[in-house]
């Protein structure tokens, strides 16, 4: 294998790590890479640290993409949420991050709130634990800036974070008491699973049935799910998945993936419900969807 092939083939899965934190899209994730690739292999003499130089391409890259994206996303239809994923595209734990949960739909909801190279600037320090010299090397900025990009998004993320001491089995005990509530159209049920200020955020693009701004409050949550009951009685199964690592919900209509959903929830009621139904951005749930319609 070519040295220059065998180092990116080395670096990928954290360079992947990055950009998909960058961009929440896993084909643009992988579309910076392929970028980033074609570059590397056209640098001519030695580099130094080749960790440094991809990490700083893919920074880069990232951010010029996230820009030219949130323009983009300004005629998006109705609420815009991350691309989820299921096991098998889950970047691999090839690098210790930090944060708790940082991979999950409801952080990188929480990362749409910060400027690009914000961002960038968490991310690096925060995430992938990049020493503030190397951030601002690699952001093209003085270190003070990049110390104060970095405060004020750890500000920003910690406002609107709830920080739940919940384990994978309480989380998939909620997946499935939803679940269960969701089936029986049950009215007390569904209002004891929410929190009172529970909000549910629905991303249909404009390609499938979706609610077009987000519901807020157990009542009005629960009166949804009575209905979608009510319209679609026994023609809907859900089932608990993996969603970017954490217990979440498939949606089928006929046979058919219809959503997938992942929530927020301190064990004992669910205070965010996200649920992404554009079919543009359920691929990586392909073969479960497929393994379902033949069960």
């Amino acid at each position: 294998m070519d040295e220059r092939v065998r180092i990116f083939h080395e670096q990928r899965p954290r360079l992947l790590n990055l950009a998909y934190r960058m961009l929440s899209i896993r084909a643009d994730a992988e579309d910076v890479l392929q970028d980033a690739y074609l570059r590397w292999q056209s640098v001519d003499g030695a580099i130094e640290s080749p960790h440094a130089w991809l990490t700083t391409v893919v920074t880069r890259l990232s951010i010029d993409r996230l820009r030219r994206a949130r323009i983009e996303r300004e005629a998006y239809v109705g609420p815009w949420l991350p691309e989820p994923l299921s096991d098998r595209d889950v970047p691999g734990p090839d690098v210790a991050l930090e944060l708790e949960g940082d991979l999950s739909v409801a952080f990188l909801v929480l990362l749409e709130t910060l400027s690009p190279n914000e961002r960038a600037a968490f991310l690096l320090r925060d995430v992938f634990d990049e020493d503030y010299a190397d951030v601002a090397a690699m952001l093209g900025k003085s270190e003070a800036a990049c110390r104060q990009m970095v405060h004020r998004a750890r500000e920003r993320v910690a406002a609107g974070r709830r920080r739940f001491a919940v384990d994978d089995a309480t989380r998939t005990r909620m997946v499935e008491k939803f679940i269960a509530a969701a089936n029986s159209a049950d009215p007390d049920a569904l209002l004891a699973l929410f929190a009172p200020d529970a909000t549910l955020i629905s991303d249909g693009g404009g390609k499938a049935i979706a609610a077009r701004r987000p519901l807020v409050g157990a009542e009005r949550i629960a009166r949804l799910w009575i209905a979608v009951a009510r319209r679609s009685s026994g023609r809907v199964e859900r089932r608990v998945v993996r969603v970017n690592g954490e217990p979440g919900i498939a949606q089928y209509f006929d046979g058919r993936l219809h959503s997938v959903a992942a929530i927020e929830t301190d064990g004992e009621r669910i205070y965010r419900h996200y649920s992404i139904a554009n079919p543009d951005k359920l691929r990586s749930f392909a073969d479960i969807a497929m393994l379902a319609s033949t069960a």
